[in-house]
């Protein structure tokens, strides 16, 4: 892919610099509204859909998400997190972007948010070595499972509604 240039191989124009802005403030309203329930979220699923209709695109999203994320509440050790769990989520989404079915969504979704916690332990290992990674990890393996229930939920049943807008906004852009 040529420099400046989208996977369709055109410049991005304003619509693409529009949808850009929209889906980073759509991820920032949905983890906002959502906030005050413990571990219940909708940041998943929108990277799932966004990188499966947008593709390549949601670097530029996530990139930006996790700025806005660490100007609005610090960047702390739990930014670092947010900065390989988002981009390993998008990546997966990306490898398994052929699969259709809203239960392989609904179950990969609850997969990532089973492992949130262990995933964000690993910084842990650095600062205080296994001890402190399985503690910390141990911890937080009650809200691992309601992560995990309430993404598995959520996706199955948004999964099917928002991938049909999406995709008819993104036809609708191309043309």
């Amino acid at each position: 892919m040529r420099e400046g240039r989208d996977s369709g191989g055109r410049k991005p124009g304003a619509r693409d610099i529009a949808l850009t802005g929209v889906m980073i403030a759509t991820i920032e309203a949905a983890k906002l509204a959502l906030s005050f329930l413990p571990n219940v979220e909708l940041v998943t699923l929108l990277v799932i859909l966004y990188t499966l209709t947008f593709g390549r695109k949601i670097a530029y999203v996530i990139a930006a998400f996790l700025l806005l994320e660490g100007c609005l509440y610090g960047f702390g050790l739990w930014w670092i997190m947010y900065a390989y769990i988002w981009p390993l989520v998008a990546g997966f989404a990306w490898i398994f972007r052929g699969r259709q079915s809203v239960w392989f969504w609904s179950i990969f979704s609850g997969a990532c948010g089973l492992f949130f916690g262990a995933l964000c332990s690993v910084p842990y290992l650095f600062i205080g070595g296994t001890k402190a990674m399985f503690a910390w990890w141990v911890a937080g393996i009650p809200y691992d499972l309601i992560h995990c229930v309430s993404n598995t939920v959520l996706c199955f049943v948004l999964f099917t509604p928002l991938k049909a807008v999406l995709s008819n906004l993104e036809e609708k852009r191309q043309t």
